[in-house]
C-alpha cells in the first residue's frame, strides 16, 4: 500500500511540475524577445543579438537566402539597417509559442518597424533552445 501511495505522489508531482516549467519557459522566452525589442529600438544591434546563440552554425533564412553564423547575421543587420532612421522602433506581435521538446520551443509572430524611412513589417518563425541555462534563438526564418 505504501508503494502505491508513493507512486501516486510521484505521478502528481510530475503532472504538476510540467505546466509550471512550460509556463516559466514561455515567460523567459518572452523576456528575451522584449529585451531584443528594447535593444533594437535603442540602436544596439549587439544587444539585440544577445538573444541568439553565438555560434558559427546558427541559421538565418530571410528574403535574400540563408546565412549561417552569429557574426554574419550581425553584419547583415548592420548593412541592411545602417542608420537609426532605418532601424526605427521594433515591436513583436507573438502569435504562437509551442513546445518542441523539454528544452526547445518555436515561436511564430510578426515584426513591425516604425521608422523615418517608412514602416517595415513581416513575419518570423524562430526556434529557442535552452543552452547553459539560458534561452537562446538557434534558428530564425524571417520575411
Amino acid at each position: 500500500m505504501k508503494a502505491i501511495y508513493i507512486f501516486f505522489i510521484l505521478i502528481c508531482f510530475t503532472a504538476c511540475k510540467s505546466p509550471v516549467s512550460e509556463r516559466d519557459a514561455v515567460a523567459a522566452i518572452k523576456q528575451v524577445l522584449k529585451a531584443q525589442e528594447l535593444a533594437w529600438s535603442e540602436n544596439d544591434l549587439e544587444g539585440f543579438m544577445q538573444g541568439y546563440l553565438e555560434s558559427d552554425s546558427i541559421p538565418y533564412f530571410g528574403r535574400s537566402g540563408i546565412t549561417y553564423g552569429w557574426q554574419k547575421m550581425l553584419d547583415r543587420y548592420n548593412s541592411g539597417y545602417p542608420t537609426t532612421a532605418e532601424r526605427g522602433i521594433l515591436k513583436f506581435n507573438i502569435v504562437n509559442i509551442s513546445q518542441i521538446s523539454d528544452d526547445a520551443y518555436w515561436v511564430m509572430g510578426e515584426y513591425h518597424l516604425t521608422r523615418e524611412v517608412g514602416y517595415a513589417n513581416g513575419t518570423f518563425m524562430i526556434v529557442f533552445k535552452k543552452v547553459n541555462g539560458e534561452w537562446k534563438i538557434v534558428g530564425d526564418h524571417s520575411c
